[in-house]
């Protein structure tokens, strides 16, 4: 039998602020923090973080030389792992592991640097070591003076629970007994953006109550936002007195591609990966799904198509953080990790304002997690008391 796996913290910085308080505060309001803004030559809806913390990261930039020349997915990670280890209690005494990965890595960095390339055929100096995506856990290590394994990676927007299945193998393989995991992603950049909504995914409600419709599984238009943000979360093996909840079960699986994006139309990844989670638990056990989730038709009804396959008519209380801050690409799952602890600490359940799967009230004991990206690599995870 597996040894329990306790998360003993959790850090994250989005639109949702970086303090616990914050984050759950911002939570319980039933109002969006999507905002308008002018990004490129357009404007867009987006989840931006607050002034005060991109003066915090402004500042933390400036802490350091070296770090004048990282970009913000860089930097948002080593300040969420600087409040994680806090929380946890780890010391520089502590050894433990990294991985953290990203989606896109240094959106910002990279195409102000081809930019630059493009009008005089030269790039700056560090361009290369700080654009590689490894770059990412390299300068959380070397931030945190960590002593052990420190691994980069990138599995679209699923990447933040990869990593959390990594640490899971780490800790269960009895090769480490702590692991910090999660995911950063700053991508709120023209080219970026393009892309998204080259893919016919954009939100075009700029002006809406509600720019990103996740969950609402009538709507006609597709209606992703990017948001930008990092978490992480403290890994440790074994029962501890710090524990927020517990790691019960894992699951991950893959589809055959239809296209590049493809997702099936009843998400057949999702049903493995669920049905992997939670195959030493009773369905009637799962309190709530924090959905993936992302805003379009197809996702968000494929997502749902698979639940219903999994559960039937005892489908779970449902949610999504997408409508609130937006998706962050490589880190979302861990922001949605974030969540379900903190339904699972306070008991109590925080809904979609206009989802009608958000009214029964029950004991929160046990959430899944889902999360997949391009290509149907689905990971879900099942957290407990």
């Amino acid at each position: 039998m597996h040894q329990k796996i306790a998360i003993t913290s959790v850090s994250s910085i989005s639109a949702l602020g970086s303090t616990t308080t914050a984050v759950w505060n911002n939570y319980k309001i039933q109002k969006t923090l999507l905002t308008q803004q002018k990004i490129g030559e357009q404007n867009l809806a987006v989840g931006l973080l607050p002034e005060y913390l991109k003066d915090e990261i402004k500042i933390l930039q400036n802490s350091d030389s070296k770090y004048k020349v990282l970009d913000n997915a860089v930097l948002f990670a080593i300040y969420v792992s600087r409040n994680a280890l806090q929380k946890a209690n780890w010391n520089e005494n502590t050894i433990f592991g990294i991985n953290i990965g990203s989606s896109r890595g240094a959106t910002e960095l990279f195409e102000k640097n081809h930019t630059e390339f493009l009008k005089t055929g030269k790039t700056p100096t560090l361009t290369s070591p700080t654009t590689t995506l490894g770059n990412i856990s390299s300068w959380v290590a070397h931030d945190l003076q960590s002593q052990g394994p420190e691994i980069s990676h990138s599995v679209t927007c699923s990447t933040a629970l990869h990593a959390l299945l990594n640490g899971v193998a780490w800790l269960r393989a009895g090769m480490s007994d702590k692991f910090l995991v999660g995911g950063s992603e700053a991508p709120l950049t023209p080219f970026t953006l393009a892309q998204m909504q080259a893919l016919k995914i954009y939100s075009k409600f700029t002006t809406d109550e509600y720019p990103c419709k996740a969950l609402d599984l009538n709507k006609k238009n597709n209606t992703l936002v990017l948001g930008e943000g990092a978490a992480v979360a403290c890994l440790e093996i074994g029962e501890s007195p710090n524990a927020l909840c517990y790691i019960e079960g894992v699951g991950y699986a893959n589809e055959q591609l239809q296209h590049t994006i493809s997702i099936s139309d009843e998400a057949t990844c999702f049903q493995k990966s669920m049905a992997m989670a939670l195959q030493k638990t009773n369905l009637h056990d799962v309190a709530v799904i924090v959905m993936h989730a992302p805003g379009t038709i197809k996702g968000d009804s494929s997502e749902m198509k698979a639940i219903e396959k999994l559960f039937g008519s005892s489908i779970p209380l449902l949610t999504t953080n997408k409508w609130k801050i937006g998706h962050t690409f490589g880190a979302s799952g861990m922001l949605s990790v974030e969540l379900a602890v903190l339904m699972l600490q306070n008991q109590e359940f925080i809904g979609v304002p206009f989802s009608n799967y958000t009214s029964e009230k029950k004991p929160i004991k046990k959430v899944l997690i889902n999360a997949v990206g391009f290509g149907g690599n689905a990971v879900s995870v099942l957290l407990s008391l």
